[in-house]
């Protein structure tokens, strides 16, 4: 998506890392540019405040559930695996979906 118009920052770079921006997981001089864009972008700002109001909306509803600091440990690290290019293979993620607590389950 891109709204045809030129930006400092490109609309592709913005919406590529809008969860980085929506989590504060990037420097402070790469949000600043971010939020420059959404002051000049209606479309990239739409597009980021339904985003904002979806993890509003998942948090309110299931953000009450603590996870298991091992299994947040296996999906950290398979998300860094993701974003460093390395393959990761559909067995990996299966290890952590084994791991995952099934709703309403005592161990």
């Amino acid at each position: 998506m891109s709204c045809g118009e030129p930006h400092e920052t490109d609309c592709s770079e913005v919406l590529d890392h809008l969860y980085e921006f929506l989590d504060r997981e990037m420097p402070d001089s790469d949000c600043t540019k971010f939020e420059v864009h959404f002051e000049e972008c209606s479309p990239c700002l739409e597009k980021y405040g339904l985003e904002e109001a979806v993890k509003k909306l998942v948090k309110r509803c299931c953000g009450h559930d603590d996870v298991p600091v091992d299994l947040r440990a296996k999906v950290m690290g398979r998300i860094d695996l993701i974003r460093s290019g390395q393959p990761v293979s559909d067995q990996d993620v299966s290890v952590v979906e084994a791991d995952a607590p099934v709703a309403g389950h005592q161990e």
